[in-house]
């Protein structure tokens, strides 16, 4: 029993470097070949999904908004819903199972997570208009909603236009480490899709 649980905390703990993609891959092995999946269901880069779940929940299978403070010690409630990779609020994911067709998805999954990431881009190049290759404007509608970027909530937030940037160079920075490693995480993967 502690053997299976020792194997289920490794499945779910966040990757070791954070900052180098091939090394995300390297050391989780299927998370590639989800990401690659969700890229081609999706149309949206593998480099831009994984800067955004970086930004959201640093790959913590569980992460959670912390909970508000009564008479500053007293735990409260957590200030929305959002969980897991995508920190993504319950009502959106529920509307990603019905649109997807994905009902068993799960927040704390990363295949789940990254699809779901993949889908949100693809939404916000139909309703908002926002090429699938502009990681800053994809983020800040995925941080907003479509309605919150429509309306250009975004421009009274300058600490959130900041951590756009900061997305958008994780992205580009994430595409070079990509271009170095994808060939042989190809030639893997598709070796292991024979069996």
């Amino acid at each position: 029993m502690l053997a299976l649980l020792a194997l289920s905390a490794c499945t779910t703990s966040p990757p070791r470097d954070v900052n180098d993609i091939c090394a995300i891959f390297e050391e989780k092995e299927d998370w590639y070949e989800d990401a690659a999946d969700a890229s081609d269901a999706w149309g949206s880069g593998i480099p831009v999904m994984m800067a955004i779940i970086y930004q959201e929940s640093r790959f913590q299978a569980s992460a959670r908004p912390p909970r508000t403070r009564i008479l500053g010690f007293i735990p409260g409630p957590r200030p929305s819903s959002a969980y897991g990779y995508s920190q993504a609020k319950t009502a959106t994911w529920d509307e990603y199972q019905r649109a997807a067709h994905r009902w068993g998805a799960d927040r704390d999954d990363f295949a789940d997570a990254i699809d779901f990431v993949g889908w949100y881009n693809a939404q916000s190049l139909k309703r908002s208009g926002i090429p699938l290759d502009n990681t800053y404007a994809l983020y800040l509608a995925y941080h907003e909603g479509h309605g919150g970027y429509g309306r250009a909530t975004y421009l009274d937030k300058q600490w959130l236009t900041a951590v756009a940037h900061k997305v958008a160079t994780r992205a580009s920075t994430y595409q070079t480490q990509l271009a170095v490693c994808e060939p042989e995480l190809k030639a893997d993967n598709g070796f292991f899709d024979w069996f």
